[in-house]
């Protein structure tokens, strides 16, 4: 039986579509193999600046001599993000030999991590969750909405100017607050197409946009208004018996 269905013909606009995700197919090595480019390659120099030097002696003073490499994520993290937002072949060279391990253990930590970006990216580094939670609640149509009003680009390009980057994400741990996205640190949550808009045009103008939820509530908070919790919390002893107070 198998066989035979190995042997069916489908349609071509069938095998082609992708049904769980609007992210652009890649080649599978596109996130794991390193090519040489003009923008990537060993022989660009990178090294940190004196704060950040400074702020990787501190990190790894957190560990015992023999197990500084356990440094290795948050000094990536800290190479990237002076980097502009992206983790090249030099910055994870400079890492390994700061550490004093084989760059290919570097290596391995940068390309499991889909945290680190392997690619220059925008200035903007919009993501959109669409993890089950989100979609329920919208993402689908706040994702069009970013890609439009971002010139119609797709998940995982850059607008011309260099000035966005949109790609889809998973869970952001914000599902109370869903549909949600995060740009750059900063999350930006209940969102509607028209708020969306409003936080993009906002960065455009050189502006940062108040992270949190776009709704007006308050963190997570019920939108209905307070359902518990609503009455005077009783004292030590209160509904003790009178020799116990």
């Amino acid at each position: 039986m198998l066989a035979r269905l190995s042997r069916t013909a489908f349609p071509t606009s069938v095998v082609r579509r992708r049904f769980l995700s609007t992210t652009p197919s890649r080649r599978s090595d596109a996130l794991f193999v390193h090519r040489d480019t003009p923008y990537n390659n060993p022989k660009i120099a990178f090294e940190f600046n004196a704060e950040n030097l400074k702020r990787a002696q501190d990190i790894i003073g957190h560990y015992p001599p023999q197990y500084k490499k356990a440094a290795v994520i948050p000094l990536l993290d800290l190479g990237q993000r002076q980097n502009k937002g992206w983790t090249s072949i030099s910055v994870m060279n400079y890492i390994a030999n700061l550490l004093e391990m084989p760059p290919m253990r570097v290596y391995e930590v940068a390309t499991f991590y889909t945290m680190f970006n392997r690619e220059p990216i925008g200035e903007h580094f919009v993501q959109v969750c669409t993890t089950t939670p989100c979609m329920l609640r919208g993402s689908t149509e706040i994702l069009d909405t970013v890609c439009e009003h971002l010139g119609g680009i797709k998940p995982g390009q850059t607008t011309k100017d260099g000035k966005f980057t949109v790609i889809e994400v998973e869970c952001q741990g914000a599902c109370s607050n869903a549909p949600m996205l995060v740009v750059g640190d900063d999350f930006y949550e209940d969102l509607t197409p028209q708020t969306t808009k409003k936080i993009l045009d906002g960065f455009k103008k050189g502006q940062k946009p108040k992270p949190g939820p776009q709704s007006g509530r308050i963190t997570s908070e019920n939108s209905a208004g307070l359902t518990s919790l609503n009455t005077k919390p009783y004292g030590p002893g209160e509904h003790c018996l009178p020799e116990f107070q």
